[in-house]
């Protein structure tokens, strides 16, 4: 009995211990996930459409747009230049905006209209097969550890250990 009582003890303690774990510094109902989409942007469609996410409350959703060799932090203002025969001082903001099951990308705060202020190239580069990449990150990185720069986004493939080499695209539009 008392070889017993001492283990009994110990068995109680343990069980306080690992009820009372604190594990506050992670984030375990959140995976990072990548998505690609790629939209026109339109008259049609206010110049905005929609991709179906899957998120907790607490995520966060970065999107970048695709520069042919990098990709681009949004929301990004877009200033162009002075072309004949075009409004002046032409700009508009690639933004977007989320919540657990959507995030529509659009061109805000535009001061003409693009349905005719812009010219046959600049809709091709700017309106026509905008491609966008969607990353689901958790809102808190562990305790005592760096934040990452979420403008580069090879950054964040790397501090989220994300794969990005296979990355299925889905066309909105």
């Amino acid at each position: 009995m008392k070889k017993f009582l001492p283990l009994l003890l110990l068995a109680f303690v343990s069980i306080f211990i690992f009820s009372c774990k604190d594990d506050d510094d992670q984030d375990f109902d959140t995976y990072s996930k990548v998505a690609d989409v790629t939209g026109n942007f339109t008259s049609g469609n206010s110049y905005a459409f929609t991709q179906g996410i899957n998120i907790q409350g607490t995520d966060v959703v970065l999107v970048y747009r695709y520069l042919g060799d990098s990709w681009q932090l949004i929301p990004k203002m877009m200033y162009l230049p002075d072309a004949t025969g075009m409004p002046t001082n032409r700009e508009f903001q690639y933004n977007f905006v989320f919540d657990t099951n959507n995030v529509q990308i659009s061109i805000d705060d535009q001061n003409f209209n693009l349905s005719t202020g812009l010219n046959s190239t600049e809709a091709t580069q700017y309106l026509s097969n905008q491609r966008f990449r969607i990353v689901l990150v958790p809102a808190s990185a562990a305790k005592g550890t760096s934040t990452v720069d979420t403008s580069d986004y090879n950054a964040v493939i790397k501090y989220y250990n994300l794969n990005d080499s296979n990355v299925k695209v889905t066309k909105v539009n």
